[in-house]
């Protein structure tokens, strides 16, 4: 995303504080509509002549549809490649391979053609690996990088705690019941669906809320599963699976405040 106006016009139609963004810096936000109900989170990295937008894959035509209303953007998804180097090694790996090291969460560096950001999809210390869609090969065959499947990295996501859009966190969220209140700024003024978000806040009324969740057994419970307590609904699952390191299911769901 580019233009002079880049920063005033993202500002004003997501949930954090853009225009105070230094060239190396980054944050984690929400797209609202106009009922201040989720449409995407995001990450932004603030580049030099540019904004770079990150996101997942289910809702770049969503953000694509929404942005293209308002701001001058490309989008670059067809020829970049994202690694994500995540766990407890991953700083170390990066540094025996020759790539910068970013210490502040959201801050990048330039790695040749490719830059690396401290950020993380399973919650766990990590980095995403932004480089040309050609270079993947290469990067994926580097020494000690081992390749992770996608359940063993949404066990570790459960592990963590971290929702996931389309999972967790959907176009019927609002801000406040996910739990991520990093993404949100309260006092930057004014933003699409800034009304709900600051409604919710003024008058500290939830129904429900994002919360991980550890269930002891071996059986794990569907996206959907209701938890029951004195005959009333008390939770809802939203994803859920066996955590073989901690021998039990781990999970996330909406709290029912009540």
């Amino acid at each position: 995303m580019n233009g002079d106006d880049r920063a005033r016009l993202l500002h004003a139609i997501t949930t954090n504080h853009i225009q105070q963004l230094t060239p190396g810096t980054g944050c984690y936000l929400f797209f609202l509509n106009a009922q201040g109900r989720l449409l995407a989170d995001a990450n932004i990295l603030c580049r030099e002549d540019h904004l770079l937008i990150d996101t997942e894959p289910e809702v770049r035509e969503r953000i694509y549809a929404h942005l293209d209303r308002y701001v001058t953007f490309e989008d670059t998804t067809a020829r970049t490649t994202t690694l994500a180097v995540e766990g407890p090694r991953s700083a170390e790996v990066l540094a025996r391979i020759g790539a910068p090291v970013p210490e502040a969460d959201y801050a990048f560096a330039p790695w040749g053609s490719r830059l690396v950001a401290r950020l993380s999809s399973t919650g766990s210390p990590g980095f995403f690996v932004f480089a040309p869609v050609d270079e993947q090969p290469a990067l994926i065959a580097q020494p000690g990088i081992e390749q992770a499947d996608a359940e063993a990295a949404r066990i570790v996501r459960l592990e963590h705690g971290k929702p996931r859009n389309g999972e967790d966190i959907t176009d019927r969220s609002l801000a406040q019941e996910t739990n991520q209140s990093h993404a949100l700024h309260f006092s930057k003024g004014c933003y699409l669906g800034q009304e709900i978000v600051e409604r919710v806040r003024a008058r500290a009324q939830l129904h429900r809320g994002l919360m991980p969740l550890d269930i002891d057994g071996l059986v794990v419970p569907a996206p959907g599963t209701r938890l029951i307590t004195k005959g009333n609904a008390a939770a809802e699952i939203t994803s859920a699976a066996f955590s073989p390191a901690l021998a039990k299911v781990v999970a996330l769901a909406y709290l029912h405040t009540a």
